[in-house]
């Protein structure tokens, strides 16, 4: 089994804590978006996700190829789950799904600088950022 060479990001939640934590030791007001990541995005151990998507997360470290021509596209984020980011950062894999006649609605979608990998199940109503570490 190949080891995964991917970290987890720090992600949004604890920047979003450490700036909420200051502002009210400071006496400052702290504002978080109703949508923030910080509550919209859960987290899911590598181990626990289907083994399609573990076929997905290897395809991608390979670069390919990969099943459905839209695999590797750029994904907007218009939902604004994930953490905000510029365009191009966030991008979206097919995860297959036994029985289905289309793509689905299973993806990994990975963000380039930090190489976070999120796992939807629901076509982007939800998202758990993938822990490798348990």
């Amino acid at each position: 089994m190949l080891e995964r060479m991917r970290f987890p990001p720090r992600t949004t939640r604890i920047g979003a804590l450490v700036a909420l934590t200051s502002a009210l030791l400071i006496g400052g007001a702290a504002t978080v978006p109703a949508n923030a990541a910080v509550t919209a995005v859960g987290s899911i151990c590598y181990g626990s996700l289907p083994s399609q998507a573990h076929d997905t997360l290897d395809l991608i470290e390979q670069g390919g190829p990969y099943p459905y021509s839209q695999d590797g596209s750029v994904f907007q984020n218009r939902e604004g789950i994930l953490p905000s980011q510029s365009t191009g950062y966030y991008h979206e894999y097919t995860v297959i799904t036994p029985g289905s006649s289309t793509r689905g609605a299973r993806r990994i979608v990975t963000g380039n600088r930090s190489q976070e990998d999120y796992y939807t199940s629901d076509h982007y109503a939800s998202f758990k950022l993938v822990n490798y570490s348990c």
